[in-house]
């Protein structure tokens, strides 16, 4: 991003933070946008409850709140804002379409989450149609995830970490650092490329879609690969939402065992808690509260992969050289980073929880929102021959093994921790 040029820009990174805590301090301080409604079952329900003028007055206003973000963005970065303002509109109606099919209560109960149908609509739009280049290269992909990943990092509480006990918060150190390296020697051993092998170890160790995506942004990653490591992800959660409540109950593990097993190896948020709420209340409570140690741990592995992959890809000159100095580190150090971590630290020692409980829904809808948008943003621009011309099913096979190891540890671990 040079700034060498006549208009003023700040780097991508800097801006997500401005534009994360932008949209936290508006949250706060003035205007809290309000949730709007995409749950349905059928069709009286879809025009009632969703289509009904308040809710769509509601997606209206977030619409104007989303663009002017944006459009702010784009000016920060140098993009052009005048193409920013014709595509946008479109990856909205997009990404509502999205949000709409993935509010259906049958799709919702498969625990399918709505980026999925960002993706597949966007892809669909992009490979049917040839979409101009100026309209690619509108597309604020990073821009969005990054955003969405700030305001993650409010929902990610040290209070409810200590609350969780310590145990929880011990098994999810256990499982992610065994399975996180189990996956790291997999991959090498079957000789995929760093990227892959980075995004697939945190996706599989630590929290599914997020981690993926995180590590995605701290390592710069492709973001076709990172299509490809999400559907995996996406598509592998549902059998083992469905089947591991089966084992648990066929083998009568206790309700604190499976709740941690739970929580401790099916990937996305959504799946464990449906995953749980079949078992029981405690398993419920117990597999959220080791997802969300897991989750908290995102913070930090963010941070280390991003200061490893600088340390360790950093192609200029200087650093073929020598070792990178500090500086040099700091300059690829991913800064969207540090706003996940501030905002984590903001909402949980500067904020009553009544603060937090007002703005939390919100904040989460908005979050979701932003990397449904990006979603729908990698659809358009890949190629769909791009997505699996990694014609190797290496990634899937990496995924499906180290996944099993992540099963069998993690019950392992959560028999020796919580059984009674």
């Amino acid at each position: 991003m040079s700034t060498q040029t006549k208009q003023f820009t700040i780097h991508e990174d800097w801006t997500v933070v401005i534009l994360g805590f932008l949209i936290i301090g508006i949250s706060l301080f003035l205007f809290l946008p309000e949730v709007p409604v995409f749950k349905w079952s059928n069709g009286t329900d879809l025009i009632s409850d969703v289509f009904n003028f308040e809710n769509l007055k509601i997606l209206g206003i977030q619409f104007l709140y989303l663009i002017s973000i944006g459009t702010l963005g784009a000016f920060l970065i140098g993009k052009s804002v005048k193409y920013f303002l014709l595509v946008f509109p479109i990856v909205y109606f997009l990404t509502v379409t999205a949000l709409i099919i993935a509010g259906n209560t049958e799709i919702k109960a498969l625990n399918l989450e709505a980026v999925i149908f960002s993706l597949i609509i966007g892809l669909a739009i992009g490979n049917f149609f040839k979409l101009p280049e100026w309209f690619r290269s509108a597309l604020s992909t990073e821009v969005f995830v990054k955003i969405g990943l700030v305001l993650l990092g409010s929902s990610v509480i040290f209070s409810d970490i200590l609350k969780a006990g310590s145990l929880g918060l011990i098994q999810a150190l256990l499982v992610v650092l065994s399975v996180w390296y189990f996956a790291f020697w997999l991959c090498r051993k079957l000789k995929m490329d760093d990227e892959l092998t980075m995004m697939i170890s945190s996706a599989v160790s630590i929290c599914g879609v997020s981690a993926a995506i995180a590590t995605s942004g701290a390592i710069k990653g492709d973001s076709k690969k990172l299509s490809y490591v999400i559907s995996i992800v996406l598509v592998t959660a549902i059998p083992m939402m469905i089947f591991m409540p089966i084992i648990a109950k066929y083998f009568n593990f206790p309700e604190e065992v499976t709740g941690a097993w739970l929580g401790g190896s099916i990937d996305t948020s959504g799946a464990v808690v449906a995953s749980g709420t079949l078992v029981g209340e405690t398993a419920l409570k117990i597999s959220t509260i080791v997802k969300f140690s897991q989750n908290v741990l995102l913070g930090l592995a963010a941070f280390a992969i991003s200061v490893y992959w600088t340390y360790t890809h950093n192609n200029s000159a200087e650093a073929k050289t020598s070792k990178p100095t500090l500086k040099v580190i700091w300059e690829r150090f991913p800064k969207f980073v540090i706003g996940f971590i501030l905002a984590s630290i903001v909402f949980s020692f500067f904020l009553t929880s009544e603060v937090r409980d007002g703005v939390k829904d919100s904040l989460k809808n908005l979050q979701g929102i932003w990397f449904a948008l990006a979603f729908t943003s990698i659809g358009l621009e890949t190629n769909f021959k791009d997505l699996f011309q990694n014609n190797s099913k290496k990634p899937l096979y990496a995924f499906l093994i180290a996944q099993l190891f992540n099963v069998i540890v993690t019950l392992l671990i959560a028999f020796l921790l919580f059984s009674k």
